[in-house]
């Protein structure tokens, strides 16, 4: 009877850890995809700057 609980308090402790890694990868995962969208907006952002910017510059040479 001792031995059936000792095992299953391992697996206990083994879904425990899986668990809380699964939490923790999933954390991560989160925060690199918040990342990654962050860094997209940014590159959008800098090429709307300077097509602005490039269009401007063309629009002052024809004048």
């Amino acid at each position: 009877m001792a031995n059936q609980r000792n095992n299953e308090n391992k697996n206990d402790i083994a879904e425990n850890i899986k668990d809380t890694a699964g939490s923790a990868f999933e954390a991560v995962h989160n925060a690199l995809e918040a990342t990654e969208n962050f860094a997209m907006k940014t590159v959008d952002a800098t090429n709307n700057a300077v097509n602005n910017l490039t269009e401007k510059a063309k629009n002052n040479q024809n004048k």
